[in-house]
Formats: C-alpha cells, structure tokens, sequence
C-alpha cells in the first residue's frame, strides 16, 4: 500500500516510523531539512508543495492508497485532500488544528450535503483523540489504559501492578479471575508478552485484561484496590486540550477543578463552562496545590503544552497524596520514561495520531480493530469461514502465541475456556503480539 504524506514533522516522522517497513511511504514537503531528518527510514522524499496538481498526478496512486495531510497548516491540508481526491480518486485524511474549522467542514458535509467537501473523506482534529483517550482512562478507577469493542459489550483495561496488589509475585495460574475475564498480555520494562499458566506478575508489571465491562468492574474491585467512582477531578493546563477535556467531563458527575496560569484563558473558561472551578495559578506552585487539596483529588490530569512542566506538576501532586496522576508527553519515546519515575499514565499526542491513522486507512482493511502499547500489540478480528469445521477451543493450536479473548457470536458476547466450542461465522477477537498478526490471519484463513 502506497501512504504519501503531506507535512514533514513529529507526526510525519512518527507514523513513517511506524509502517515503512511494511508499505511504500512517501513524504511531501517544501523544506529539504526538514526531509533530510528523515533519511535514517526506508521512504520515499518529495521536496515540493502538495498543493500541486501535476505532482499529485504524477505519484501514480491506486484506490487503495492514501493521501494523509497534516502539514502545519489547516487551509493547505484541505486543498491538498481535496486535489488529491479529484486528481487520483485515493482514499484522503486530513489533520486540521482549530476545532472550528473541522466543525465548519462537519457541517458542510453533513448539512449542506456539500459534493466537494466530501472530497475531504476523514477529517482528524488531534486534540480530540487525546481529549477522547484521556477520558476513559479518567472513567475507569486504576485503570491505565481502556479501550472499548462489540459496541460496548466487550473491553480492555490495563492495570499497574503495584506493591498491594494481589496479583503481586503471583504466577498466572494462581490467580483467581472471575469467568468473564481474561488475563491477554503483560508488559514488562516497556516489553509486552503473552502470558502462560507459569507468568509471574512483578512489581510494576502492567497487567492487559479483556472481558465484559460487568466482570472487569468486578475484577477491578477484587483485585485492583478500586474504591468506587471517580468524584474529584483536577486538570493542570487548560489549552485546547483541557477546554476539550473539561467540557466532556461536565457531562459527568464528577467535580472538575482546573489551574490555569494564564489570567485571560480563565476567563475564558470562567465563561464557556458551567460546573467548572476555575483557578489562576501555576500548577507547579506546591503551596496552591496543597491549599486547593490536590491530595484529595482521584485524579490529576497535567496537560499543559510543556513536557517538563507536566512532569514537575505530575510527581508535585503524586508526592502530596493524589491517587492517580495522568501525563501529556510530546514524543510517544519519552512515555516510558515518565512511568518510570513516577506518573501513572502517560500519553502521546503523537502516538494518539499514529494510531488514528492505522485504524483509519489500514488496520480496518486487515482486520485489526485496535493497537495498545505503543504499537507493540493487536486486537485481530477474525471471521471464520463457511467451511469451518465446529471444534472446542483446546484445540485450536495456534502457531505463535495469542489469545482468543472475545467470541462474537450474532449479538452475543462469550468469553471463552478451553471447552468452550467455536463455529462457522463466529467472530473471534484475538490478543497477539503485532509481529504475529501476519502468522494468525494465515492460520485461520486456511
């Protein structure tokens, strides 16, 4: 598959990175330096403007590829999708940073049934995915990580294995996990692995667990130190990011308390949003923080346009009590180190975008309805085939390692043991490392 990429940048770079190895890349951009940065990856480099009729032309597309734009300016963005779309009839994305302008071009779409927007066919405002991401992890207590499939019957969470765990120095198969949850992957000093019966869960451990939303909360409850709800809320930076954050969050329950160092941004904020306690103050300011009870604050979301400010906010409230604390890093290379020095979740903006893009233009096509850690693992959806033959899950041996943790079948949700039977036009939702994607779908398409 062939992914041209208007825009050498963070995000450029990250996702070449991500899928030169498996597609023909190719980045389009004006500045030669920043295109020479990019010479340590196997791709393909256009020292151009997008916004060109004849080079889009010339890149001999097929229906199957992809124009991604995402250059540092939205206007040219749109054009570029929208020649590309006239030009090659190839599939478009278009990344856009005001929130306004991807509402305009929503609406156009949607309302004015516009012909030449639709041209425009995936339109990504990043701050919302991270926004999006954020939240659920914000929703679930302890939780790490959460993802959502089968329309809400089925879900994955990660959790961190610390020093009162119960799982703690335990091997897998000493551990009791009610019948609607599966233990799918542990990752280990930033390494994931499928566990077997003789795993062992270490400190700092992150242990991956799919089921049903009911029988996670349970296990969250048992196994998790969970102690209900999330109630209290304190967000650090209130940009975009946060104004977004802050006005999901409203539709919650939850108390929302936000710090703010700039005087006109609160208010702002003071004005557009309802429940909100807003505060002028440096997130850094251990005084304000211990006046303002951060302690008592379930979580604590640092979010400001500035790695090392947000690190400094995130171990300030981690030291003064606050149960959970959740980072905005910059470079998906720097969230292991975040974790290891104290923060509980840290995000990547970036790596929010990378994983957008698979699951927009390639993931969907290969079966692959989610990515965690980093890339470094799938969640496959496979169909079986008319022709398969019915036969209890023990003895599906697959050749590399993987677990079958969800079971579709017509609106059910099963979560599978090894007796349990699988048939003909089962969906099977399938845990495995991302180097083994390859090897499963072969094995189940035979």
């Amino acid at each position: 598959m062939k992914i041209v990429i208007y825009g050498a940048n963070e995000k450029s770079n990250a996702i070449a990175s991500e899928l030169f190895e498996d597609h023909d890349v190719i980045i389009i951009d004006d500045n030669q330096k920043k295109l020479d940065s990019l010479s340590k990856l196997d791709i393909g480099t256009i020292c151009a403007d997008a916004i060109n009729i004849k080079l889009l032309k010339e890149i001999n597309f097929t229906k199957n590829d992809a124009f991604v734009a995402l250059s540092d300016d939205d206007e040219s963005n749109i054009l570029a999708c929208l020649m590309a779309k006239e030009v090659n009839d190839v599939q478009t994305i278009c990344f856009v940073q005001k929130k306004e302008l991807m509402e305009s071009l929503n609406i156009l779409k949607d309302e004015y049934k516009s012909s030449y927007i639709q041209n425009v066919e995936n339109i990504i405002w990043p701050q919302k995915l991270l926004a999006q991401e954020i939240f659920r992890i914000i929703t679930v207590p302890e939780a790490v990580d959460v993802e959502n499939f089968a329309h809400g019957g089925a879900r994955l969470l990660e959790y961190r294995i610390k020093e009162d765990s119960e799982l703690l120095n335990k091997k897998l198969k000493d551990c009791y996990f009610n019948s609607e949850v599966l233990v799918v992957g542990i990752v280990r000093n930033d390494e994931l692995f499928i566990p077997n019966g003789n795993s062992e869960f270490l400190l700092n451990d992150k242990a991956i667990l799919m089921g049903t939303p009911v029988g996670l909360d349970i296990a969250a409850s048992e196994l998790f130190e969970s102690k209900g709800k999330v109630k209290k809320i304190a967000i650090i930076g209130a940009g975009t990011l946060g104004y977004e954050l802050a006005l999901q969050l409203e539709k919650t329950s939850m108390d929302v308390k936000i710090i703010e160092a700039n005087y006109e941004r609160c208010e702002n904020l003071s004005l557009n949003l309802k429940k909100a306690l807003i505060l002028n103050g440096s997130g850094t300011n251990l005084e304000l923080l211990e006046q303002e009870e951060i302690s008592r604050c379930d979580v604590v979301v640092a979010i400001t346009n500035n790695d090392e400010k947000n690190l400094l906010c995130s171990l300030l409230s981690k030291q003064i009590g606050a149960k959970k604390v959740v980072t905005r890093v910059s470079q998906s290379s720097t969230t292991g180190l975040f974790e290891h020095v104290g923060v509980d979740v840290a995000i990547s903006a970036t790596q929010a975008c990378v994983t957008e893009i698979k699951n927009r233009i390639i993931d969907s096509r290969q079966g692959i309805i989610a990515t965690v850690e980093q890339g470094q693992g799938e969640i496959l959806e496979i169909i079986l085939h008319d022709e398969f033959k019915e036969k209890p899950l023990c003895e599906i041996k697959m050749p590399t390692a993987g677990v079958i943790a969800i079971i579709r079948r017509g609106s059910r949700i099963i979560i599978p043991k090894g007796n349990t039977t699988i048939k003909a036009h089962d969906k099977l939702l399938i845990f495995t490392k991302t180097d083994d994607v390859v090897t499963i779908k072969e094995f189940f398409d035979k």
